[in-house]
Formats: C-alpha cells, structure tokens, sequence
C-alpha cells in the first residue's frame, strides 16, 4: 500500500513529523502527567502516560491522525491495521479513519481488525473481528512495556496466515527492564524488534518529552527527575 521500508530495527520518522506536538497534545488532554507514579514494573517514575485517557470523541481523531502521519511518514509497506484489544481497538479504529482522508493514501481505505479476548463460540464466532487479518499487518498499541501484547498478536496474525509488518505505539519510553541490579541491556521496544525482526515505530519518545520539559518553565521543577529516571533506567543506544 505504501512504498518499501527500509530494513531497520526501528523506522525513523521524517524531520517534518512534529513530535514536540503530540507531546504538547498529550500534556493538554492530561495523559502525560509529572509527579511520582509507580509503574507495573515496581518503579517510581517522574512522569506517566495513560493512552486511556484519550477519552473524548475530539481527542480520539486527533490522536488518529497523529498514528496516520507517523505511518506514512515512516515509509512501512502495510496492507491493514491490527489493535490488540482492549486499548488497541480504538486506536487502530481511529488510526484507519485517519488514514481514509490521508492525501498520501488517495482515498484509499484501510481494513482494521481486532481480537477478543476470549473466542466466541457463537453467531460469527472465532477470536478476530473486523476485516479478515491478510497481507502485510501493522499492531497498532500505545506502549511496549513487557512486549506481551505483540507476542501475542504476532501469534494471532502468523495463525491467520498473514504477515506481521511492523508496530507503531505511541511512546517509546525507551527504559531497560529487569530489576535494579540486574537491568537488561535493550528497552522492551528494541527485544520485540530484534525478537520479530520487524521495525517499530513510535510518535514519540523519552527524549521529545524531556525537550518539552527543558523549554518549558511550566514543567521546569519536573526536569531534573526526568533526567534522573532516564540516567537510571534508559538505554544507552
């Protein structure tokens, strides 16, 4: 549908992709927050993102389009979209819808699936819905923490014969995971695309929300925690 991508781990969005702006979006609809949050992992973390709370019908078709240009802009050959449920539903919903108006696509339109969590053993039954998973599939999801979620969709896309292309989430947060003493060498991000050897990309990441924290007074007393956190936990490459 798009043209080739190159073979890299993780694909590289344009210079023109305004990444400060989903960061700044994100601040404004209150799902990237500072303070002190502790994370699945056991971590106390300076700030938290929760994709849940793209809760509004506005907020929703703004975060689409943000997933659409980061696509296309990517360069990532795909036929369709997947969203893990329950969070990637309406993100490869709204991703799709975006995408239908997207002068890159010609009015093209995009088929999306998703998958239950359990199969239902009546009416249509099965575990997917939505269009049938064929060709080249893009998971789409908000983060990677522990990488559960690919795998699994990975396994649902690989059963139904079609091709896992790629991931694209929302944040990369670009962190090691494992405890203190014993950190792993790559980000959960970096081990799904060495694992699946499909590219990853991202809106944002570590890095664009700590340039905003930098630039801006309001978030000021917030930076040296950030900085802190990644000195602790992020990758070094």
């Amino acid at each position: 549908m798009t043209k080739s991508a190159q073979n890299t781990p993780v694909a590289p969005l344009s210079d023109a992709f305004d990444r400060s702006a989903f960061v700044a979006f994100s601040l404004a609809q209150g799902v990237l927050r500072f303070g002190q949050f502790v994370t699945k992992s056991g971590r106390t973390s300076p700030y938290f993102f929760n994709a849940g709370l793209f809760n509004q019908g506005a907020s929703v078709g703004r975060l689409g389009q943000f997933y659409a240009q980061a696509l296309v802009q990517s360069g990532l050959a795909f036929d369709m979209l997947f969203g893990p449920a329950y969070k990637g539903i309406p993100l490869a919903t709204s991703t799709a819808i975006a995408l239908s108006v997207h002068p890159a696509l010609g009015g093209q339109s995009v088929p999306f699936a998703f998958n239950r969590k359990e199969a239902k053993d009546h009416g249509e039954g099965g575990q997917i819905v939505g269009a049938p998973l064929k060709g080249r599939v893009v998971i789409i999801d908000d983060v990677i923490t522990a990488g559960t979620s690919v795998r699994e969709s990975v396994d649902l896309i690989l059963a139904a014969g079609a091709q896992p292309a790629g991931v694209l989430i929302a944040l990369d947060r670009a962190e090691r995971s494992g405890p203190d003493h014993a950190l792993s060498a790559h980000s959960a991000l970096q081990e799904v695309s060495h694992q699946f050897n499909m590219p990853v990309i991202t809106i944002a990441s570590l890095d664009d929300v700590l340039e905003v924290v930098q630039s801006r007074s309001a978030f000021a007393e917030h930076r040296d925690a950030v900085l802190a956190y990644r000195s602790k936990y992020g990758i070094t490459s």
